[in-house]
């Protein structure tokens, strides 16, 4: 059995010729035959043929034209030319057009045919295990970009996901569970960059502290649920008593912090009453009994033009917390920066 079987097709108009070539190649080669161009044609269309192997000197189609027309058609078979010695012009002509693999001479000789037809079959196998592997290595290509890309777009997910979830933690370490405000981190935040904002384009600045008065009283009567549902209600009163611009943040326990960008003692007094109002006015109830809820404020107001720095300014509006709760609770006090107070009673 030889090692490479390839389909072998012998076109010559000669049957003595087909008959010798079968019998002689028939070991080695899947051979078929036909008796002209014209039937090697519809042999080729009906299956794929390996080599082909012609005589030049045939009727109504020669040698040449068959494999040029082989060429053009089925251009991976290997063509070979059988040609008489008187007919080297001719076999040039088949080397330029058909562009033939090999021509051999007729009578042929066995050794140098079989020999021929050997290395011509080793040049298919090997240009189609060239193919082979040229086509898996494309598959493997294309299978590697599906998978990279695939790849990519996980990781892609899988970071914007990350990037969610950092997110997500981020705010919420900056944010006060029970009422959803800023917490003291954030609102600690957001003084600095008040504070630095002001210094690029000055302007008065006004930071409150708001403590409710006598919490510890509702929570004792109402206990912690009632006070959580005090301080979630509050969180809407004062969220309505502030402006767009205004920060409102949750600082501890019953305590909220509010910054008031551009905002002067006018502003301060307008903005401390509304709040201070508001809230008194509000009705808050806890398992359909209602809850007097009143506050205390403490205003720093930093007029433009005055420096100032962040724990200044929170250490004055506490010490103004201070004095309102000590001078009678439900009303508020200002001091502007530096320290100078001055009252306003509910």
């Amino acid at each position: 059995m030889a090692k490479y079987r390839c389909s072998l097709l012998v076109v010559d108009d000669e049957p003595y010729i087909l008959s010798t070539l079968s019998a002689l190649l028939g070991s080695e080669f899947e051979v078929l035959t036909a008796d002209g161009g014209e039937a090697a044609q519809r042999i080729f269309e009906k299956r794929d043929i390996d080599i082909v192997l012609t005589d030049q000197k045939m009727p109504r189609m020669s040698g040449v034209q068959f494999l040029e027309w082989v060429r053009r058609n089925y251009p991976k078979t290997v063509r070979l030319l059988m040609t008489g010695f008187a007919e080297l012009e001719e076999a040039v002509d088949a080397i330029n057009r058909a562009q033939i693999y090999r021509y051999l001479f007729k009578p042929w000789r066995t050794e140098e045919l079989m020999e021929t037809l050997r290395t011509a079959a080793r040049t298919y196998m090997l240009e189609r295990s060239h193919e082979q592997l040229l086509d898996q290595l494309r598959q493997l290509n294309v299978e590697l970009e599906k998978r990279v890309t695939q790849r990519t777009k996980e990781l892609e997910e899988t970071n914007h996901e990350l990037e969610q979830k950092n997110k997500m933690l981020e705010k919420l370490a900056l944010t006060d569970p029970l009422t959803g405000l800023p917490n003291r981190r954030a609102m600690d935040r957001l003084a600095e960059r008040e504070l630095r904002r002001r210094e690029r384009y000055p302007s008065s600045l006004t930071m409150g502290l708001i403590d409710v008065d006598h919490f510890k009283e509702i929570n004792a009567r109402y206990l912690l649920p009632g006070g959580d549902k005090v301080l979630i209600d509050l969180t809407k009163s004062l969220g309505g008593s502030l402006r767009t611009v205004d920060l409102l943040g949750r600082i501890g326990g019953e305590e909220f912090m509010v910054i008031a960008p551009e905002t002067n003692m006018e502003g301060a007094h307008v903005l401390g009453e509304r709040i201070r109002t508001t809230v008194e006015n509000t009705e808050f109830t806890y398992k359909g009994e209602i809850i007097p809820v009143r506050v205390s404020i403490g205003f720093a107001v930093a007029v433009d033009g005055v420096e100032c720095e962040y724990d200044q300014m929170k250490h004055t509006a506490a010490a103004a917390l201070a004095e309102a709760k000590n001078t009678g609770r439900n009303k508020c006090i200002y001091f502007t920066m530096p320290a100078i107070p001055f009252e306003a009673a509910g």
